[in-house]
């Protein structure tokens, strides 16, 4: 069987862009059970309520839902256990550092396969308030009505 090249995306967290704003990005390996990697592969998972912590210097993910292998028997996993993320301790450390300060946090943003192993993309964010999503939506759609107005400029109907 030929080796998996390339990134196949499983799950992206598309809300995260929108609530948080999101200044620094990693790629970490996570730490998975057989009937969690099966299920991946079927293209099954949710990254809505996830989010990573620090616990005795280790890096964990929470909340991220994959749910039961189908055909798993007793060794399947639960769907929304923690998970361990593998990075460089450097990386830990710089992320530990930066998560310590107000209003900052670990949130994924894809689930993806990358060269045939499963890799997290995670960003450390901080959260938006009301009018900064406000203030985001409507720069997209003033930008999305200039593009508009460009492309039908030329026209001649």
């Amino acid at each position: 069987m030929a080796k998996e090249q390339g990134r196949k995306v499983v799950a992206s967290n598309r809300k995260a862009r929108h609530d948080y704003l999101i200044e620094d990005t990693y790629e970490a390996g996570i730490a998975l059970m057989g009937t969690e990697v099966k299920s991946l592969r079927m293209g099954r998972a949710s990254l809505i309520d996830g989010f990573a912590q620090f616990k005795d210097g280790e890096l964990w993910l929470e909340g991220v839902h994959i749910p039961e292998y189908v055909q798993g028997t007793w060794t399947n996993h639960t769907p929304r256990r923690r998970r361990k993320l593998l990075l460089h301790r450097h990386e830990l450390g710089r992320l530990e550092h930066k998560t310590r300060e107000a209003g900052h946090t670990i949130v994924p943003l894809a689930l993806y396969f990358k060269d045939g192993r499963a890799k997290v993309e995670i960003a450390v964010a901080k959260g938006k308030k009301a009018h900064d999503k406000r203030h985001a939506l409507r720069e997209k759609q003033d930008e999305r009505e200039a593009q508009r107005a460009l492309s039908t400029r030329g026209r001649d109907y």
